[in-house]
């Protein structure tokens, strides 16, 4: 990932401050975060829930 597009999602994010004191674990955690996205199935129906909904009540 290129220098610009690690500074404009720190932008975006409202990092400014990590990215001048710490830019090399930005652009780390940009470069992760990038990988982990690539890795995440979408469902086919986007009305889908990924697990079952949460009900008060019900449980231990």
């Amino acid at each position: 990932m290129d220098k610009e597009k690690v500074a404009l999602l720190a932008r975006e994010a409202g990092l400014e401050k990590a990215l001048a004191e710490f830019p090399e674990d930005v652009a780390a955690a940009a470069r992760q975060a990038a990988g982990a996205r690539q890795k995440i199935i979408a469902p086919s129906d986007p009305r889908a829930e990924p697990w079952p909904a949460m009900r008060p009540g019900e449980g231990l």
